[in-house]
């Protein structure tokens, strides 16, 4: 277990390069801001989708029986750069007191319906 931050790649606060977990990789369904009925929540509000993208990351580790620490690397896919500085605070009290992932960003022209304004992909280690 451990992190990986090799020399001459560019530091940031807000991921790792490498989060190591023993166990199997699972790769669930990137999630988005759609509640239990498949209504999208928070439209037009990009703190609202991501708070419910998180709480259904949540559903999914518990549906796991894991923890949030078994997320070794995310991948953000956002409809608009402009609004990314919204997604950080989310994320970091997501990830409050734990060691972070690693973590890719991409701007997509869209996503499964117009509504949506962000995808959260997770891989996550599963304890053998």
């Amino acid at each position: 277990m451990g992190i990986v931050n090799p020399a001459g790649l560019k530091a940031r606060s807000y991921y790792n390069h490498i989060k190591i977990r023993p166990g199997m990789p699972v790769f669930p369904t990137g999630q988005v801001a759609w509640d239990e009925n498949g209504e999208v929540v928070g439209v037009n509000n990009m703190t609202q989708q991501v708070e419910q993208v998180y709480a259904n990351i949540d559903r999914l580790l518990a549906g796991l029986g894991v923890t949030r620490d078994s997320i070794v690397k995310t991948t953000t896919y956002v409809t608009d750069l402009a609004l990314v500085s919204e997604i950080h605070p989310v994320r970091e009290r997501f990830f409050s007191g734990l060691e972070l992932p690693g973590s890719t960003l991409f701007q997509v022209a869209a996503l499964a319906e117009p509504e949506l304004m962000l995808e959260i992909d997770v891989v996550i280690m599963m304890p053998q």
